[in-house]
């Protein structure tokens, strides 16, 4: 749906965003907005908001675009909120920080200045998937806008090396690379990726309502597995010849070198990967690993794509506007076809085209062993901790003891009070 151009009188009453109260229509003020987004869509957004200024031509914006990965948002904002962008793009786990902090609107209160556009909230609400609303939602209240629904990962593969058979499993998958001699990727100095392996096995996640995260990786799960033997099961693997620990948004460089066979990652990637691979450009689940001797299914984290308006934007009321003009079908239609963006918008979730995309029919197909990661900020660094232990080898797998230690240690570190 396109947006259409309302000049002339105020099309709706004064809101309150922050401490500002604002009508948006048209004068003679220069509004003046800040816009943050992933790196890789830069030309997308600027775009984007070049449509965004030609569909409100009667109205001058100065309209700053600036560099900020959705999985590094919530830190880069809560350091200093009210200098923040007014409008910026992060991933849904950071949502209740953010909301906390007072770094989102509530989009129950500055959501009427949509009506500018012939929209409102409702129309957001219809448009998207349930679940997006859902995670987009705290009590009630919607806090973000949905942008897309591909903030989970599977495997990368090239299937003219690699069969289906190959990639079923860790242990035929990275024995096939090695034969090749090529390496496999995936990122393990991460808690969004290494979580992987502990909930495939049974173990959780989740957030106290004080902000601690209660994480019970050291003990024993449901399944009847041990932290322990997760851990091992993640070193015999980090620790095979033909398996690549890769840096937290590296994954893309390390495709481009051809080394690479096989990768851990999301939809991000998949035009990489698609050059990469060419007429083997494959993708499917995620394999499983080995515990003792049996196969767990390596599950993963599935979140969505946010966008949303500073609590303390001065021009919260066009930010607003231009919030939901970056995320409408329009928009996410343009990032599905420029970045293979999986889209939360119903309509285009429906489409030929994106039921044939290679890269979102393998997300759909690990959707199934796939999670809503609940953690708290005391999470990500032990997580990285641990992961690093792992990737670079600062564990035995036949020293339980010392695997033991460290798993204590990580839960004490996630576990501690927030200040």
């Amino acid at each position: 749906m396109k947006l259409t151009k309302r000049a002339g009188a105020c099309a709706l009453a004064v809101i309150m965003a922050a401490s500002s109260s604002m009508c948006v229509s048209a004068s003679d003020e220069t509004i003046k907005l800040t816009l943050w987004g992933a790196e890789e869509d830069q030309s997308l957004l600027q775009e984007l908001v070049g449509k965004f200024e030609e569909t409100y031509s009667d109205q001058k914006f100065d309209i700053q675009i600036g560099v900020e990965s959705e999985s590094t948002a919530k830190d880069t904002v809560l350091t200093d909120v009210e200098a923040a962008a007014d409008v910026y793009s992060f991933a849904s786990d950071q949502l209740t920080d953010l909301v906390k902090a007072g770094a989102l609107a509530n989009l129950e209160e500055v959501g009427q200045a949509l009506q500018v556009a012939g929209r409102s909230l409702d129309d957001v609400k219809s448009e998207n998937v349930e679940a997006s609303i859902e995670a987009a939602s705290i009590d009630g209240s919607l806090y973000a806008f949905p942008r897309a629904g591909d903030n989970g990962y599977f495997l990368y593969y090239d299937s003219s090396i690699l069969t289906e058979e190959d990639v079923a499993t860790w242990d035929s998958l990275l024995a096939a690379a090695e034969e090749n001699g090529k390496k496999v990727g995936m990122t393990l100095a991460s808690g969004w990726y290494n979580a992987s392996f502990f909930y495939g096995a049974g173990f959780t996640t989740s957030l106290n309502e004080d902000g601690t995260t209660a994480v019970d990786w050291n003990g024993t799960s449901e399944k009847g597995y041990t932290g322990v033997q997760v851990v091992q099961a993640m070193l015999n693997i980090a620790g095979n010849p033909a398996f690549m620990a890769i840096a937290d948004g590296d994954i893309s460089n390390q495709l481009a070198t051809g080394e690479l066979c096989a990768c851990v990652s999301g939809t991000w990637d998949g035009i990489t990967a698609q050059k990469t691979y060419g007429d083997g450009y494959a993708a499917t689940k995620l394999p499983s690993y080995t515990i003792g001797d049996e196969q767990v299914q390596q599950a993963s984290v599935a979140g969505y794509k946010f966008v949303g308006v500073n609590g303390y934007s001065q021009n919260a009321g066009w930010a607003a506007v231009l919030a939901d003009f970056i995320t409408n079908e329009e928009a996410q239609q343009e990032f599905f076809a420029q970045r293979e963006s999986g889209p939360t918008n119903k309509n285009i979730i429906e489409s030929d085209e994106v039921k044939a995309n290679i890269a979102i029919a393998a997300l759909a197909e690990q959707s199934e062993f796939s999670t809503i990661q609940m953690v708290g900020g005391k999470y990500w660094d032990p997580a990285q901790t641990l992961g690093e232990l792992i990737a670079q080898g600062g564990l035995k797998a036949d020293d339980e003891a010392g695997i033991q230690e460290a798993l204590d240690s990580f839960v004490e570190g996630v576990t501690a009070p927030v200040e």
